[in-house]
């Protein structure tokens, strides 16, 4: 089978995940990642975070960046988080459990330990299952699969894509600003406040840029009449197609397989 291409960048489709629709990649795992919100317990978290990781590994082709953040970085911090609230955990329901570290009147219990790690762990299986789609879907196929299928109002969608990719035109922007005070030599010295006076040095070139850009958008958008009309004609269509339906069905057909079997989850 031929890779089909991606109609915003125009490279192949990166794996199996490439090919499937926007929405079917947020609507297959919510139900687990409701589920997990209210999960108490740690092997839940752990069986669908390793199914998350499961089907982006094999279903879209992965840097060696992203793939050390899936397997190293996300454990490491869901460990990191679950040990610190597991310092605040109630004292009176751990009680029970057996003391692990001992400092005066302060004591560590297991349970402790075990009731932050089920957070950290579910913290962690959420984010990675939302990485199914955010790994693998552009910012443009979104808004047009929810304007195209979720009917949308493309006003809103469009606008609130302007508005999205603000954000990395402002940080083009403000390194030629940082630049541009490099070049002139306004470093301003150091220490906490040098570096309060350089940031308030950037505010006004950064806004005279950002009202620009923004009149630069708003001009574009009134020459291609945006707004003028109910629909808007899309040069790429995203349909819902059968392997959406397929792909949606197994994932809650295990996640719901998997739920029955851990139940209660530790609740």
């Amino acid at each position: 089978m031929t890779a089909v291409a991606d109609p915003y960048t125009g490279a192949p489709a990166r794996g199996v995940l490439g090919r499937i629709g926007p929405l079917a990649k947020l609507a297959a795992p919510l139900p687990a990642m409701v589920a997990l919100v209210f999960s108490r317990d740690l092997v839940t978290p752990l069986v669908f975070l390793a199914i998350a990781y499961l089907v982006i590994l094999t279903g879209t082709r992965v840097s060696v960046r992203v793939a050390a953040l899936l397997l190293l970085g996300i454990p490491i911090g869901a460990s990191v988080v679950g040990l610190s609230l597991g310092l605040w955990v109630d004292r009176d329901l751990v009680d029970g459990t057996a003391p692990i570290l001992s400092v005066g009147s302060w004591t560590l219990h297991s349970g402790a330990v075990e009731v932050g790690l089920a957070t950290g762990a579910r913290l962690a299986a959420i984010l990675a299952l939302g990485l199914i789609a955010g790994l693998t879907t552009t910012g443009p196929d979104l808004v047009r699969a929810t304007v195209q299928q979720l009917r949308v109002p493309y006003r809103i969608g469009y606008a609130a894509l302007a508005a999205i990719r603000f954000v990395p035109r402002f940080g083009y922007e403000l390194e030629v600003i940082r630049q541009a005070h490099r070049v002139r030599g306004a470093h301003g010295g150091r220490g906490p406040f040098a570096a309060i006076a350089r940031w308030a040095g950037y505010v006004v070139p950064l806004l005279a840029g950002a009202i620009r850009h923004a009149e630069r958008v708003a001009l574009a958008m009134d020459a291609r009449a945006f707004g003028a009309h109910r629909d808007r004609t899309e040069r790429y269509l995203l349909p819902w197609r059968a392997r959406d339906t397929v792909f949606v069905l197994v994932f809650w057909v295990a996640s719901a397989a998997i739920l029955t079997v851990l139940f209660p989850w530790g609740m």
